[in-house]
């Protein structure tokens, strides 16, 4: 394999990574503004999930339907613990 140094194509990648960086803290921003309540990690996964052809309408029901799971789980520990 011969592997040569290119600048140009680093630098491209570079700036590809600070797009995306700066893209995630918009998205996070606004996950604030609307009390998603994800996290970046969480936010990061979603994404990803959507650029790889999930569709996000039925993301979204996952995300809704685990939300609801999670505390359901949570009212019956509280409840075994009392």
């Amino acid at each position: 394999m011969n592997y040569s140094y290119n600048p140009s194509a680093i630098s491209q990648n570079n700036a590809d990574i600070e797009e995306a960086k700066e893209t995630l803290e918009i998205l996070y921003d606004i996950n604030q503004i609307l009390n998603c309540g994800l996290d970046r990690q969480q936010l990061s996964v979603l994404i990803s999930l959507c650029e790889n052809g999930i569709n996000p309408e039925a993301l979204a029901a996952v995300v809704k339907e685990l939300r609801k799971e999670a505390a359901a789980l949570k009212v019956i520990q509280n409840n075994s613990q009392n």
